[in-house]
């Protein structure tokens, strides 16, 4: 079933492309990157890929569009070269917060990616825990959108034992009301927790003033989960917030660690005591952990090869 499968990995996730490949027993195809000294790109492939399922690991992280012209010029050699069909596995899907128009005369950026990505051939997104979901109707194809959810849940049940917390002393939080699904579905997972949602407002990009907690969170352990960890101005106000009204502990999770400023350290000294992110994007950051992604992906990679319905829990229905 999967001899007729071909990895490739781009510069943005080797790690996770070597434990995809690991689950299915695959070899990862050969790739020639280049990047000329005027900033053009070359990406092509040094196997065959005739009559083959291509499977192309690449998120569109920092440098985003660096990595989102290496996809696409990747895609179009490989579209030349007779492929079966094209699967691209973007496990954070950069330009995903430019959504919508919030100003006047703003681009929908997210959009003009599905755009880019459909017109050189792709013929199938999966991906992990989009910002909204309904980044999915921008596409024509079938796009996988994953959650993260039984993956953090697993992480928690554990992770509470060993501080002896139970899950009644538990409330998670959601960062604003756009990402309450996601505490809510969390929240479910966890027996017996709570649900409380942040009043968030942005008087200015990457920067968060919260207005209010909606929910009891005096006396509780709090996990805050969102789709993204940035600069972190969001959890460090949500985390003084909750301290303020009486938290005694608060846990952060995290699908995508994007982290563009070093702000470990200013997130820490707020007292939050944990933080969980997965590997959709690859950075070694020293206190903070890390869910790998890689069996998931494997797992729906043999499921859409094989022509099967994927298990409920993998997929984000909000």
């Amino acid at each position: 079933m999967l001899e007729k499968i071909i990895l490739f990995n781009l510069s943005s996730n080797p790690d996770l492309t070597k434990k995809i490949a690991g689950h299915l027993k695959l070899p990862i195809g050969q790739v020639e990157l280049m990047h000329f000294a005027d900033g053009e790109i070359m990406a092509r492939s040094l196997d065959s890929v005739r009559g083959k399922s291509v499977y192309i690991i690449q998120s569109t992280c920092s440098p985003a569009s660096e990595r989102l012209m290496e996809l696409l010029v990747f895609i179009d050699g490989i579209k030349k070269a007779n492929a079966k069909d094209i699967n691209v596995v973007i496990p954070y899907y950069g330009y995903s917060r430019q959504d919508r128009i919030a100003r006047p005369r703003e681009p929908i950026s997210a959009r003009l990616v599905a755009d880019l990505l459909q017109t050189v051939g792709v013929s199938h997104l999966i991906t992990i825990d989009l910002h909204t979901p309904q980044i999915q109707g921008f596409f024509s194809c079938p796009v996988d959108n994953l959650s993260t959810i039984h993956l953090f849940a697993a992480y928690y049940l554990k992770k509470l034992k060993q501080i002896k917390v139970d899950t009644s002393e538990i409330v998670v939080v959601s960062p604003d009301h756009g990402s309450a699904h996601r505490g809510r579905d969390l929240a479910t997972a966890l027996p017996g927790s709570q649900l409380a949602i942040v009043d968030k407002r942005r008087p200015s990009p990457n920067e968060a003033e919260v207005v209010n907690i909606v929910g009891d969170v005096e006396g509780k352990t709090c996990i805050i989960i969102d789709d993204i960890i940035d600069t972190g101005g969001t959890i460090i106000a949500s985390a003084k917030e909750l301290y303020a009204k009486g938290a005694n502990d608060i846990l952060i999770a995290a699908s995508h660690g994007v982290f563009s400023r070093d702000n470990i350290d200013s997130l820490k000294a707020t007292g939050i005591s944990d933080i969980v992110v997965t590997d959709s994007i690859e950075k070694n950051i020293q206190g903070v952990n890390v869910i790998s992604v890689s069996e998931v992906l494997a797992h729906v990679i043999t499921h859409n090869e094989s022509g099967t319905s994927l298990p409920p829990e993998y997929l984000a229905f909000y």
